[in-house]
């Protein structure tokens, strides 16, 4: 709704301007300053998961009142999924996996492993491609279908849950979205230890941002990742916090039934 009545107020601007332009002189610059604005709009509001500018995204539940929050794995599964497996099993921790069609086909073992642990899983998108925003919407179609269906080999349902690559959407990923019905989910608590490999960095920016109703975005692919869990995990239960799935802390289905 945000993105059509963005949408409908530049077109509205526009029209002013030039039936204005009749009576008026109206510079050129004034055009390509509305034009401005609302590409500035649809950047910002495509960029950050949060604005739901295309898409209704949950990214935490300010309901949420008691000491839980969610954590969020994006990107695998790796090799170091099963480092991150071994800390959440340590503090009896259970996760949401965002997972990779091409990384599943891959390391199939490490997704059933995750799965038999009891976390919960979600589509990340087939190739995670760099250019995974430009394309259209049976591409992007495509890319949730096949890996819901090696997801789907291995946990024997299919997935509700989707995580766009980069948590960028657009007008096609909205199109997309409303064919395969999937719950778009974001996060509030970004770690950014993706970039980022400095632990003691990691660990404060989370923890500093760490409320009731969050969800934490990590990646299970590097060591730095699952050090920083760690010490996560031992401030949340020294503080009294649950990890608990999403979807009881969204309260929404996982799976189809």
């Amino acid at each position: 709704m945000k993105h059509i009545l963005t949408n409908v107020f530049f077109v509205l601007m526009l029209m002013l301007l030039a039936l204005a332009s009749f009576y008026v002189v109206v510079e050129i610059k004034y055009f390509i300053l509305v034009g401005f604005l609302w590409f500035l709009i649809v950047f910002i509001g495509s960029s950050f998961i949060g604005s739901n500018y295309h898409v209704k995204t949950y990214c935490s539940n300010p309901s949420v009142k008691e000491k839980k929050i969610a954590i969020t794995f994006d990107d695998g599964p790796n090799e170091m999924t099963i480092s991150v497996l071994d800390v959440l099993q340590k503090y009896n921790a259970k996760a949401t996996f965002f997972c990779i069609g091409k990384n599943i086909e891959r390391y199939p073992h490490i997704l059933e492993r995750t799965i038999n642990e009891g976390h919960t899983i979600g589509n990340h998108s087939y190739s995670h491609a760099p250019f995974f925003d430009f394309y259209n919407k049976d591409q992007v179609i495509s890319e949730i279908e096949k890996t819901d269906a090696l997801i789907a080999t291995i946990l024997g349902k299919k997935t509700t849950l989707f995580r766009p690559p980069y948590g960028v959407t657009n007008p096609s990923i909205r199109k997309a979205l409303a064919i395969t019905k999937h719950t778009t989910i974001g996060w509030n608590i970004r770690s950014l230890d993706g970039i980022i490999k400095k632990e003691k960095f990691l660990l404060d920016r989370i923890i500093k941002r760490i409320k009731p109703g969050g969800i934490v975005l990590l990646h299970d692919t590097s060591i730095e990742t699952v050090n920083v869990l760690e010490q996560l995990l031992s401030f949340l239960e020294k503080n009294n916090y649950s990890v608990v799935p999403l979807e009881e802390l969204l309260n929404i289905k996982a799976y189809e039934d």
